[in-house]
């Protein structure tokens, strides 16, 4: 692939809703530029971008893969996004370094909830985008009821620039209502035919959409079209280049890409009305030592600096960072400054991803995309620098996890490789994490949803050669004491020889706040128990504490009064007096012991129409509603207090009952009292999970 300068490079985000065909119509133009030999298909697992084994063997993208390919006198950047929810965090990433969006829509599906979030996820990031309108082969496709979907949502912003022509339910062509034009499909190119006289109907209203959009641009073009004269083909093209680099008109085209039709048009409206790095907004970071804005551009001249946002983990070949050149130029062998670490890397060897191909590279140029490999400290999200000119971009903002499970090894002793694997793998997917519950003792692994984690699981098995098996994960239930009461702990044990003997009275009382766990207070006068041997009566409680009476879940927000015991001048010990504390602890039975459980503040995000399903979910879960607030854009806010042990699968509950369009967070408040019929089933499960080890 030759050398091209920044201005001719288009760095083209594909996204939309899972199932459109974005995969595909990424192979089609990588076939038509001729950067593959073949078509590949995403059913026979042959497509460029779909190569993980996961990937071939769902039919879906799990990871957004880049695809250079060199169209009329351009290099276009291609990122295969995925579009089902679970793995957003590669749509968050893949636009940080997108300058532009082709947003796939479905013919027979039209818009739906991947397409808004694709527009929205577009429209706070700044990215100008076209959409194409695919599948137009299939039974049942109709464009126009996809348009008057996207103008109903989106308004004048939406400029069709085709009209499909169909014969007898076959989509065979399309009208350049631009250039007023007809396009017929013959194989795999095109010829040029009269516009069909019985399509004026259809073709008027949507010429004028598109004439609307144009003379909206300025004020000399509207003045035109509002006298009554025609804008020329040049003025309409012109002005529509500038809505579309600065965001207010978004081009509409259809093609179908699994027949490869209406995909080189496309590609030459990308080259045409996207824009080139140095179009866009220039890049901000921040000096990372005087915390100062630094603003670079897309320029040969300025210091070098990157970003990465990928990352790829290989078990044979090591890691590949991705990253975007923000500005200046990256040569093999240079030495750069990773001020998100405060370390330098060496830039060794550089490569053009083309999904798993690895084409070597000396140069990159500023606004390019490429990876490097075997860098040492760099993660997803890090800056890399000129060290002499520093500065830091903003790390990606991934979203957070939002459901977990406990995982464990189905081999015994594969603990240490299970995790060792997982932390590999969190370095390529900054959307889960994995931690130790050190109150239940178990791993727990965080992710965007279910199949998200099961994809993880997968990977573990293909990357790592291990097997990890998931289960609900257990509730840090607490235990404490609702009345106090006086007990009496004796250890006497004189059979021959140095005997053993410690006795202890303690007073067992709640305290006000059970976040405060455990208070010791030492009130013997007299010396009945030595003071030598009192701090192995604390110690000895404080070793019960984790193991509670009822059903062995830590105590807490409990005062311990030692008052009174006796010694033995021989027999006595500290460990006597340790065991006769825990005896002691042992009467919390009669202390009216109640289970407690966490409860979560509730953050849940949807749109309007949702509003009295989320409430009654939220209810039937032992919710109490605190508040809902509008938030604009047709959203509302529900703030609710929920028991933990309720929201096990919510994030999966949510997206069924929403359609997706619902999110939330959840943030531990403190402990409750768990209700006496939950609790007496909670406590049966705990014994008898006991009796089983």
């Amino acid at each position: 692939m030759k050398n091209y300068t920044t201005d001719k490079i288009r760095n083209i985000g594909i996204i939309g809703h899972g199932g459109e065909g974005k995969t595909t119509l990424t192979e089609a133009m990588l076939f038509n530029a001729k950067a593959t030999d073949r078509f590949g298909r995403v059913e026979d697992g042959t497509t460029t971008t779909d190569y993980d084994p996961e990937e071939i063997k769902r039919h879906i993208s799990i990871s957004a893969a880049v695809a250079p390919l060199e169209w009329n006198q351009h290099k276009f950047n291609i990122i295969d996004i995925p579009g089902y929810f679970d793995f957003i965090g590669e749509m968050v990433g893949s636009l940080r370094v997108a300058d532009s969006a082709c947003i796939v829509v479905g013919a027979v599906s039209g818009v739906i909830v991947g397409t808004e979030k694709a527009w929205d996820m577009c429209k706070e990031n700044g990215i100008p985008r076209i959409i194409f309108v695919n599948q137009m082969d299939r039974e049942n496709a109709n464009y126009m009821k996809v348009i008057d979907q996207l103008k109903d949502l989106y308004g004048t912003a939406i400029a069709p620039f085709q009209v499909p022509i169909m014969e007898g339910g076959a989509f065979t062509g399309y009208v350049d209502v631009i250039a007023m034009k007809a396009k017929q499909f013959k194989g795999s190119s095109m010829v040029d035919i009269p516009v069909p006289a019985n399509m004026n109907d259809v073709i008027e209203p949507i010429r004028t959409m598109l004439v609307e959009a144009a003379a909206e641009t300025s004020e000399e073009l509207m003045e035109k079209y509002f006298s009554g004269e025609d804008l020329t083909e040049e003025e309409i093209r012109s002005a529509v280049r500038k809505g579309v680099v600065c965001g207010d008109i978004v081009p509409v085209v259809c093609g179908s890409a699994v027949n490869n039709q209406g995909v080189t048009t496309l590609m030459d409206l990308i080259a045409a009305y996207l824009p080139a790095p140095g179009e866009c907004a220039k890049p901000v970071g921040e000096h990372p030592q005087a915390k100062e804005p630094v603003e670079r551009s897309y320029s040969q001249s300025e210091p070098f600096s990157a970003l990465v946002f990928k990352t790829v983990v290989d078990p044979f070949v090591g890691k590949l960072s991705l990253f975007k050149v923000m500005s200046g130029e990256l040569n093999s062998g240079m030495t750069v400054y990773n001020p998100n670490k405060d370390k330098t890397e060496k830039i060794n060897n550089i490569y053009l991803l083309r999904g798993k191909k690895q084409i070597p590279a000396d140069k990159i140029v500023s606004g390019d995309i490429a990876a490097v490999s075997k860098l040492q400290v760099t993660m997803t999200g890090d800056t890399l620098c000129d060290q002499a000119n520093p500065v830091v971009y903003e790390p990606i903002k991934f979203p957070e996890p939002s459901i977990s499970l406990a995982v464990m090894s189905q081999k015994e002793g594969d603990e240490d490789k299970i995790f060792a694997g997982l932390y590999r793998l969190t370095e390529e997917d900054p959307t889960f994490t994995v931690e130790k519950n050190q109150e239940t003792g178990e791993m727990l692994l965080s992710g965007v949803g279910e199949m998200h984690l099961e994809i993880i699981s997968k990977r573990l098995q293909n990357k790592f050669g291990v097997t990890a098996v998931f289960k609900e994960p257990k509730i840090p239930y607490r235990e404490t004491i609702r009345k106090p009461i006086k007990a009496e702990g004796k250890h006497k044990k004189q059979s021959g020889g140095h005997g053993q003997y410690g006795h202890v009275w303690i007073e067992f009382e709640p305290l006000p706040d059970v976040e405060q766990e455990f208070e010791f207070v030492d009130k013997i006068v007299g010396g009945v128990v030595p003071r030598q041997y009192i701090p192995a009566v604390d110690k000895g409680l404080r070793e019960c504490l984790p193991k509670g009476v009822l059903a062995g879940y830590p105590m807490v927000g409990i005062r311990a009064t030692l008052y009174d015991g006796s010694y033995h001048s021989v027999d006595s010990s500290e460990m006597a007096f340790k065991i006769a504390a825990s005896l002691a602890f042992k009467k919390l039975e009669q202390a009216n012991p109640v289970l407690l459980e966490p409860i979560m503040k509730a953050e849940v995000i949807v749109p309007d129409d949702y509003m009295g399903d989320i409430i009654g979910d939220l209810n039937k879960r032992r919710g109490r509603i605190l508040g809902m607030n509008p938030i604009g854009h047709g959203l509302q806010q529900v703030v609710a207090e929920v028991p933990q042990a309720e929201m096990a699968k919510y994030a999966t509950d949510l997206r069924s009952m929403t359609q997706a369009r619902g999110s939330f967070k959840l943030t531990f408040v403190r402990y409750e009292e768990v209700p006496a019929n939950i609790s007496a089933k909670v406590v049966e499960q705990a014994k008898q999970e006991a009796a089983q080890e």
